[in-house]
């Protein structure tokens, strides 16, 4: 209890609160902006979290991410432009109702799904978080490198498109992660003779350069921006401005089942919001009454979408608070900014500061609710804040990017970093590589190495101690079911494109 009231009197003040309010804001605004992603919107607002008081940093952080998942509905529904990945499934019935003259009655669906689903999300966290703390604080050395193995082989083969080029990009981030001193031996890894990277590769300018620039380059090939306003304009009938008892009512269930898909699979790392949105999409298509309404503007669509990867917000924090694995991108950049203001999420962080830990969900909860407030007033302002030119945005985005990756060490090798791991992004997602599984690596690789190496410092240098540790054990054994599965994929495709073949030739 009295670790409760001390995170009541942590976070209940006011540049707390106001901090959470403005981190809502910007991720609701930044979100509403095609390109501007939540995952970009965090990453820019890191620097400025540098002076803050943790909590307060926290706060303004976990209200972008909420905020930035939100505010991507906007232009999915009015410019059928997911703001973000997470919103891509709100276009099929969102821009549907918009061209019927109901853009309004679509977003504010968006907003009550969104909240519904990311507040229940949020409830299933609070719930399972710490019992999950306690178990994971028995877990040793031996299991945190099996369950990270196993962890980084989910996240390799499922965040893209292809599980090869997964794979690649994770290989890349563990390779980056030993730059730097081994933390034994004192050996210099990959340092090419630069003594500033002695300490390895800097987090915060290989996000700012990986998400910001890259997404800056992907952009600047396509400046434009669609036509809004014909959408836009509210109807003269008040029914399409409005969503009436008897339509949420109808919207409940769909909201409910696409809440639990979104929980259960952004518990699991790897899974993101996307998949997450189009999974509770499908089976909400399955329950309805009228499934032939799906994709020509059905409300339920809109609400199962976005319920589905709105839930994900607070389940992909499960595996990052309990066992300091981060379930998707937009915890892996929560990830880093929680450890520069010297917090680090896992098991430790229960037992050594519940009390952080409790204001984290009282932050949680309060971006709700002015998520709820902020993006229902939004509404009025929607159609001027997407067609704002990204001849303009994109500019001031990018200074803002190298003002803040500088203004962290004060350190012009940290400005390169940030140009290197910019043209590195944008030259991997121009080529279909994903990457969240590079981002993860990098983070976890410090974890995997020292887990691994006081494992064979306890059983004399012998790998069996991975078998003969029945949870690691276990682990290890999924693990290697699923690299087997990855394989028989591989070749089922390869046996596929060779019987194509053999017929064309026929």
């Amino acid at each position: 209890m009295e670790h409760l009231m001390a995170a009541i009197d942590m976070f209940f003040q006011f540049h707390v609160i106001a901090g959470v309010f403005f981190g809502v804001f910007l991720g609701i605004v930044l979100g509403a902006i095609p390109g501007l992603t939540a995952t970009m919107a965090i990453a820019l607002i890191i620097p400025m979290t540098f002076s803050l008081d943790p909590v307060v940093s926290v706060g303004l952080l976990v209200g972008a991410y909420k905020g930035g998942n939100c505010g991507g509905s906007i232009p999915a529904i009015l410019l059928n432009t997911p703001g973000t990945p997470a919103a891509a499934a709100t276009v099929l019935d969102g821009f549907e109702l918009a061209k019927q003259g109901k853009s309004v009655k679509a977003l504010k669906m968006a907003i009550y799904s969104s909240v519904m689903g990311d507040t229940l999300s949020d409830l299933v966290l609070i719930l399972v978080a710490p019992p999950l703390a306690m178990i994971a604080l028995k877990m040793g050395p031996p299991e945190m490198a099996a369950l990270i193995c196993l962890s980084l082989l989910i996240i390799t083969t499922v965040s893209g498109e292809s599980m090869i080029k997964g794979l690649i990009v994770g290989a890349i981030g563990l390779i980056i992660g030993t730059i730097g001193l081994d933390s034994v031996t004192a050996v210099r890894r990959f340092g090419f003779g630069f003594p500033e990277l002695d300490e390895g590769i800097s987090l915060i300018p290989m996000l700012i350069g990986l998400f910001a620039v890259s997404e800056f380059l992907i952009n600047t090939e396509s400046v434009g921006i669609g036509k809004v306003a014909q959408f836009f304009a509210r109807s003269k009938n008040r029914d399409d401005n409005r969503v009436s008892g008897k339509e949420f009512k109808a919207c409940v269930p769909p909201i409910l089942l696409s809440t639990g898909i979104g929980t259960m699979l952004g518990a699991i790392p790897g899974i993101g919001p996307s998949i997450a949105a189009f999974a509770g999409y499908a089976q909400a298509k399955k329950i309805s009454r009228h499934p032939e309404r799906f994709g020509k503007g059905a409300l339920e669509g809109v609400a199962a979408a976005e319920a589905g990867n709105n839930a994900v917000c607070g389940a992909n924090l499960i595996p990052l608070l309990t066992l300091g694995i981060p379930g998707d991108i937009g915890a892996a950049v929560l990830l880093g900014a929680f450890m520069i203001q010297g917090l680090h999420p896992g098991p430790m962080l229960f037992k050594e500061n519940i009390s952080t830990i409790y204001a984290i969900f009282m932050a949680l909860m309060v971006a709700n609710i002015f998520n709820f407030i902020i993006a229902n007033f939004f509404i009025k302002f929607a159609s001027k804040v997407v067609m704002l030119p990204k001849g303009y945005i994109f500019p001031a985005v990018l200074a803002f990017c190298f003002f803040g990756a500088y203004g962290f060490n004060q350190n012009l090798f940290d400005v390169w970093i940030v140009v290197i791991f910019g043209l590195l992004g944008y030259l991997l997602r121009r080529n279909g590589f994903p990457l969240a599984p590079m981002l993860i690596a990098f983070m976890l690789e410090p974890i995997l190495e020292n887990s691994f190496r006081q494992s064979m410092l306890m059983s004399g240098g012998s790998l069996t101690i991975f078998v003969t540790h029945p949870i690691s054990g276990i682990f290890l054994g999924l693990a290697a079911v699923g690299i087997l599965w990855i394989v028989i994929q591989a070749l089922r495709h390869k046996i596929s494109a060779n019987s194509a073949t053999h017929l064309l030739d026929d």
